[in-house]
């Protein structure tokens, strides 16, 4: 008999004059862990057929990752580049860097001498008409070019003798670990497809069958969790404030000899029948509250689905 079924029977018990009905009534139940794709990709192995006991860690399918498996290999190549540039920074500027930039600056003051020497020659020679005026500027342009190239070349060596600036090491510190974390972040998404078992317990149901694409957020497996199941009953309204969590109640099962002895381990706040304000006395006493009444450790063979009554205090 499914659950819409004692429920109506709840609300026809209710229904008959003022008289509350003693019973809370339900199935037995399990908790149910949906593991969900984080990835559209094909679903490639089951090796676990539904039914089977699991253990936390379990595989029970596996997803494709060639795809996610290039994007970490990529990012763990940046993680190096980005660790290689850091300790270029650190290490500053080889000896044979160094003498190139002296090598440089040397070869700029030998090229502002000889323009030096042209343009003083070039303004001899235009007092006695030797040369033209152009000549003249031209040979000026060319000094001021040697002089200019002679402050970069100075300027580039002075850079090489001071060092790596600490700003620049605080920006190659951040790339690397902006790079880490990216790499652990696509690691952890190349880890999600492949779908393991989060809690002990039987694996009830595999939504998609081999071959087929998963969609994002779907449920991939459905585990049902627990060493024990519970009794998932609707408390008439006349006894919820009788019921807190930990109460020990007398449990009903469908097929069992005598009762069992539950507690309550979770019991609603909220009524499952709204809207519930406004109602007079008669109306209130049909609301009905939801609670999870724990079985003890010798229902555990017990399956889901079965139905139960929980005698009110």
């Amino acid at each position: 008999m499914r659950l819409h079924t004692w429920l109506l029977i709840v609300v026809l018990l209710c229904g008959c004059g003022d008289q509350v009905p003693d019973l809370a009534l339900g199935t037995l139940e399990r908790d149910r862990i949906a593991l969900t794709a984080t990835a559209a990709e094909v679903l490639m192995e089951l090796p676990v057929a539904q039914g089977t006991p699991v253990t936390q860690g379990t595989v029970l399918a596996r997803l494709d990752d060639r795809r996610q498996r290039a994007v970490v290999e990529r990012s763990k190549a940046e993680v190096a580049q980005a660790r290689a540039n850091l300790l270029k920074l650190r290490n500053g500027p080889r000896p044979q860097e160094i003498a190139a930039a002296r090598a440089q600056v040397a070869g700029a003051e030998a090229e502002l001498r000889e323009a030096e020497i042209s343009y003083t020659r070039n303004k001899e020679l235009v007092a006695r008409n030797a040369v033209s005026q152009a000549d003249v500027d031209q040979t000026l342009a060319s000094r001021d070019a040697a002089a200019a190239r002679l402050d970069a070349a100075k300027e580039n060596l002075d850079e090489l003798l001071a060092g790596t600036r600490k700003e620049e090491l605080a920006q190659a510190e951040a790339a690397l670990a902006a790079a880490q974390a990216e790499r652990d972040y696509q690691q952890a998404l190349l880890a999600d497809l492949t779908i393991v078992a989060t809690r002990d317990g039987i694996l009830d149901n595999l939504p998609w069958n081999l071959g087929e694409r998963v969609t994002i957020g779907s449920p991939v497996a459905v585990l049902l969790a627990g060493e024990r199941p519970y009794a998932r009953v609707y408390v008439p309204e006349p006894h919820r404030v009788q019921i807190k969590e930990g109460d020990v109640l007398k449990v009903h099962v469908d097929g069992l000899d005598g009762t069992l002895d539950g507690t309550v381990r979770w019991i609603s706040a909220e009524p499952a029948f709204t809207p519930f304000y406004a109602l007079n006395e008669t109306d209130r006493s049909r609301l009905m509250y939801l609670a999870q009444v724990l079985l003890p450790a010798s229902a555990a063979d017990l399956p889901n689905g079965v139905p139960a009554q929980v005698e009110m205090p």
